[in-house]
């Protein structure tokens, strides 16, 4: 699900498939009662109500995780440019060193979120994962070596840098379940199915089938952009890490 476009695509193609076997299917019978025409209708109806349930309910949880990923990325800001104050508590050799290191650990979380390439994604990562072992080093040799209460306030920023980065991780990690997805086709796969199984035979344009394929597929392709962090149209930019660049590199 991390190709929106895809997934619309698909999800056309597919349901307008279903959707024609339906029709397939009611020919092969040559007649449909009108009473189990009615009955089926309500089946249909249904269906249709559930699908709009859960399509509901998916939509909630792709826009969640979304505002997540954006409010972890403000805290991210802010613990980042918390502890570049609280550098300068430090011995000034150590602050001089610690601050460097902040400006390029920004530098990489503005290349986590703007990257879309897999490869450069795990540079970034390693580059990370090493900024943040030489951060915790300076720190902690410092901490040991003057262990007063206004080196905890360092140490604690410094734990506060460390620790917005997993949790923007994790929520980057957090996605709509597969389980969620089979089910929303599954079910969409069954409306467009019946729909077309019940429909009356006319001649001409069969454009009206069409109807129904099209706005399922744009939910989908809404629910998926929105919950691919990477992959999609809609994705969290950066901007408070960006606006703290200049504020870090600044003399």
């Amino acid at each position: 699900m991390d190709y929106p476009l895809i997934v619309l695509a698909a999800a056309l193609l597919v349901l307008w498939l279903s959707e024609q076997a339906g029709v397939y299917i009611r020919r092969k019978r040559q007649h449909l009662e009108e009473a189990e025409r009615e009955d089926l209708g309500v089946i249909l109806a249904a269906t249709l109500t559930l699908l709009g349930l859960i399509i509901g309910f998916s939509f909630s949880m792709a826009v969640t995780r979304y505002d997540q990923r954006k409010n972890y990325e403000e805290a991210e800001a802010n613990a980042i440019s918390t502890e570049y104050v609280r550098a300068g508590l430090l011995p000034a050799p150590d602050a001089q060193r610690v601050r460097a290191l902040l400006t390029d650990y920004l530098n990489q979380r503005v290349l986590f979120y703007t990257t879309r390439s897999a490869r450069k994604l795990d540079l970034i990562n390693a580059s990370t994962a090493r900024l943040q072992s030489d951060l915790w080093s300076v720190i902690q040799t410092c901490a040991v070596a003057q262990p007063t209460p206004v080196m905890a306030v360092v140490v604690s920023g410094m734990n506060d840098v460390l620790n917005s980065q997993g949790y923007t991780q994790a929520a980057w990690w957090n996605r709509i379940p597969t389980a969620a997805w089979v089910l929303l086709g599954a079910i969409a796969i069954c409306s467009t199915l019946l729909l077309g199984y019940i429909s009356r035979p006319r001649n001409g344009k069969a454009t009206r089938f069409l109807i129904l394929p099209l706005i399922v597929s744009i939910s989908f392709f809404l629910i998926a952009d929105l919950d691919a962090p990477r992959g999609g149209v809609i994705r969290v930019s950066p901007q408070n890490l960006v606006s703290l660049s200049p504020f870090l590199q600044a003399p």
